[in-house]
């Protein structure tokens, strides 16, 4: 009772300062990314840890405005052809259910209309391809802006949290935190590197197979592709989805087949393959929770919570586990040296045996 109150609590505590809590997240995911090329950049070059920091930071935005630059065009030139294009995928899909008479026709209008509703009101996210509903209580502009502040503060001085948290907490519990928070990282950063490797493969692959195929919107659902690969199970599930509706319409059912079993090869390389080797297993989540946790995640903040879910999952993976190491180290029985005890039975009887000045009898 007492820890379910506790979660309920720290729900209604994360729910109030989700504003200040939003910004520190995302800071913290960059900040996995971009460490190791700032450490390179400030022990190759000599620079000092901020100018390194601020480098790393300015680079890595130029960049992206590169990208974004390049693929704004066809991106947002074609956004709303995919809408249209996955809901016309559905309307044939519909009427090819219907002549197979697999389900009523009320069934088939009701579920499709549902999809076209929630297909043509995300138009404005699948356009943008990146993390847009940050809450009603600030803008996009000010998360950002303090995400690329506190992402700068984090690369500079984020080496001196552990000593000062030691040095706060004292050496017992400083310890632990130390140690704890040292693995939570590390897994941080493993997973949003895997998962940027991973979801950048699914997109050169799809996108590939949509040329190849003739798809005209295969750029925009290449970049889909890869954003949506940060959601794991429900962003593939997805961006799959819409790729074989776009393709359906556009190529016809042969298109729509080759297109499908392209995405189920790449998922099967993935969840085979790329996923176990490039993270070796440092998740240790399993498929379950990794549903539930992003179901929750969208749920209660959106795209964002989504987004968050896995990593956040991962991180009370990690203090569950080194709590049931510490529960197992201390429960476990002590061990007891014989060796001693039994050196003293076998000498008891010489220690004891006095003589006695009377002859031994048979």
């Amino acid at each position: 009772m007492l820890i379910a109150l506790g979660a309920v609590l720290l729900g209604l505590v994360v729910q109030q300062i989700w504003v200040v809590l939003l910004p520190i997240a995302l800071a913290l995911v960059l900040t996995t990314v971009l460490q190791p090329p700032a450490r390179w950049i400030e022990r190759r070059l000599r620079l000092p840890t901020a100018l390194a920091a601020a480098t790393t930071l300015i680079g890595s935005i130029a960049a992206l405005i590169g990208v974004g630059f390049l693929l704004a065009p066809s991106v947002s030139g074609q956004a709303q052809d995919i809408v249209e294009d996955a809901g016309a995928g559905l309307q044939k899909l519909q009427d090819w259910v219907q002549t197979k008479q697999f389900v009523s026709a009320d069934q088939i209008d009701a579920g499709i209309e549902a999809v076209q509703d929630r297909l043509s009101d995300s138009g404005g996210q699948i356009a943008s391809g990146i993390l847009t509903g940050v809450g009603a209580a600030t803008s996009v502009v000010t998360t950002a802006v303090i995400c690329l502040i506190l992402t700068f503060l984090f690369l500079k001085d984020g080496r001196r949290f552990l000593p000062w948290l030691r040095r706060m907490s004292g050496p017992s519990v400083g310890a632990h935190l130390d140690e704890v928070l040292s693995r939570s990282w590390t897994t941080l950063g493993g997973y949003i590197r895997t998962q940027a490797i991973v979801s950048l493969v699914d997109a050169v692959i799809i996108g590939a197979a949509l040329l190849l195929v003739g798809v005209p919107l295969a750029v925009p659902l290449a970049v889909l592709t890869f954003f949506a690969g940060f959601i794991p199970i429900v962003g593939a599930f997805i961006a799959g989805a819409v790729a074989v509706l776009v393709a359906l319409v556009s190529g016809g059912t042969t298109d729509a087949l080759i297109i499908l079993v392209v995405i189920i090869g790449v998922q099967q390389l993935e969840g085979n393959v790329l996923s176990p080797w490039l993270q070796a297993k440092s998740m240790q989540l399993h498929a379950a929770v990794v549903l539930l946790s992003v179901t929750l995640g969208g749920t209660l903040f959106g795209i964002v919570g989504a987004f968050l879910a896995v990593p956040v999952a991962a991180v009370a993976a990690v203090v569950l586990r080194y709590l049931d190491e510490q529960v197992t180290l201390r429960s476990a029985p002590v061990p007891v040296d014989l060796t001693d005890e039994e050196d003293d039975d076998r000498e008891e009887p010489a220690e004891h045996s006095e003589p006695s000045g009377e002859p031994a009898s048979d």
